[in-house]
């Protein structure tokens, strides 16, 4: 085992192969653009496939292969679990799938797992039964774990080469023309699956809305399209905003986010022209409600808001408190309709959004980001993959890009949920790095960290109770007692890639 930057022990042969995590900006990669495959398409070439078998056998699939999904559709995803079934007909094995992530719905991968279809997966993260199962040590090789931005930088540097992209796509015409705000099962935002249309060797668009050419606006353009096929369903709109992405009506949630807001409103960073995002989660999404009655009174505009965008933010724009959205992923149908009516409200790649390895992130131009933590320790390091059992339950998403990047990054969590603490000793798995983390909000109070002088002299005259992270796990501790120590075996089941791509953490098989 060797240690890295956050005390974490790494197997020597995984540290060998990524290297190990230093610092939150000890890698500043220098790289050629990876390139991919192009097959030239002359006039009179048909795109249009009949059947999305056809599609696979067109690409040229074949055993070994790396194909890729996005989540845009979240739990009302239908691409993922169509398309598989398909090339398990084909009897087609040894896969290694690599989707932005990977949701509830997508269950029957563990069928073909089981059966040898998919051999590897790198995803942003795993949830319900399928987590439950790796956790469990059900595949032989251990998943890759990336972050938005970490995920965009391997597949800009071609540490994930991509044979075939199956994209579900809203809308679309015969000739490959995409965009996520029309049809049957608008999305908004194709920011995830504009990369791999841009960088994968094949790309199959599966659409259940033709329409006429051209098909405007253009989110993914004709000249990264190989195919398309017509499908009857490419899934359900109305589970976008289902789980993570619900804004929360419980009552210490709410508190949470108030106190989220004032701190914001204290900070050096709330003034004209000032840029935020929330991440998922129910207080994050929450503050911004608190925030926009703030910047009301205090006549405040900000010049972006970034991320996931909700219904909240898109009202934002309309009623002028916010001047642009950048919008990598949408979370609702509100969302969705932002993008359509407002011409502010703008759709970018996650390269464009958090990659760390281009030319220019637009994370690093966040002033605040609010994000959300199944579990932090006393050296504020974040957990959001693994759950209080060890099991793997969340995902890495854009939480280690936005803390890095941004000039303050606020956590929000409880102290407790129900009864297990949030804030304890040591986490089991660190995502995101207690360097990058600024401030942390509970419903009882706030913690600065040591390392932010500059903040703890700010909010001197706040008037939300401070206590150091020692103070808030004792506090926890001492209403539910401390959590007892999880049995892991010596298997290795994820690798936990930071956004630079060496490894922060490693996840063993629960016992």
């Amino acid at each position: 085992m060797v240690k890295n930057g956050v005390k974490r022990d790494i197997p020597e042969e995984i540290e060998k192969k990524y290297g190990n995590y230093e610092s939150a900006f000890s890698r500043k990669p220098v790289y050629s653009r990876a390139t991919n495959q192009v097959t030239a398409v002359h006039p009179g070439d048909p795109k249009m496939l009949s059947t999305v078998r056809e599609a696979i056998e067109a690409a040229g699939l074949k055993d070994g292969m790396t194909i890729s999904f996005h989540h845009h559709f979240r739990e009302g995803d239908a691409v993922m679990n169509m398309v598989m079934e398909e090339i398990a007909k084909l009897g087609i094995k040894n896969l290694s799938i690599a989707p932005s992530s990977i949701s509830n719905i997508h269950e029957p991968l563990i069928g073909y797992i089981k059966d040898g279809i998919i051999t590897n997966i790198t995803s942003s993260g795993l949830r319900d039964n399928l987590g439950a199962a790796i956790s469990s040590g059900l595949m032989e090789n251990p998943v890759i774990i990336r972050s938005h931005g970490g995920r965009a930088r391997a597949i800009e540097t071609g540490e994930i080469h991509i044979d075939i992209a199956f994209l579900g796509a809203p809308s679309s015409d015969e000739y490959g023309n995409v965009n996520g705000i029309k049809g049957k099962a608008p999305c908004g935002s194709l920011g995830y699956a504009k990369m791999d249309a841009k960088y994968a060797d094949k790309v199959i668009i599966l659409t259940d809305t033709l329409v006429p050419y051209p098909n405007t606006p253009i989110s993914i353009s004709q000249t990264d399209v190989d195919f398309v096929v017509k499908v009857d369903s490419i899934g359900d709109p109305d589970g976008i905003a289902k789980g993570a992405t619900r804004i929360t009506k419980n009552p210490k949630d709410l508190l949470i986010a108030e106190n989220a807001a004032r701190v914001i409103e204290a900070s050096p960073y709330f003034t004209e022209g000032f840029s935020f995002q929330t991440g998922t989660g129910g207080s994050t999404l929450a503050v911004a409600k608190y925030l926009a009655e703030t910047m009301r009174q205090k006549k405040i505009t900000a010049s972006f808001a970034l991320g996931g965008i909700t219904q909240q933010m898109g009202d934002m724009l309309e009623e002028g408190l916010v001047d642009n959205i950048i919008d990598v992923q949408t979370f609702d149908k509100g969302g969705i309709q932002s993008m359509i009516n407002n011409p502010n409200h703008y759709e970018i790649d996650a390269g464009f959004y958090a990659s760390p390895g281009n030319k220019g992130a637009a994370v690093n131009q966040l002033d605040i980001v609010v994000l959300s933590a199944l579990e932090m320790d006393t050296d504020f390091n974040v957990n959001v993959l693994t759950g209080s059992d060890g099991v793997i339950r969340g995902a890495s998403g854009g939480h280690n890009d936005t803390s890095a990047a941004s000039k303050m990054s606020i956590i929000c969590c409880p102290l407790i949920r129900g009864r297990i603490p949030t804030i304890v000793d040591s986490v089991n798995t660190v995502i995101t790095p207690g360097e990058t983390v600024d401030v942390v909000v509970t419903e009882i109070g706030i913690a600065i960290n040591p390392k932010r002088e500059d903040l703890k002299d700010r909010f001197k005259s706040l008037s939300i109770p401070q206590f150091t992270m020692k103070e808030l796990k004792e506090k926890a501790y001492k209403i539910v007692g401390k959590p007892k120590a999880i049995e892991y075996g010596d298997k290795t089941v994820a690798v936990i890639q930071y956004r630079d791509g060496s490894i922060i953490d490693t996840v063993n098989n629960i016992i």
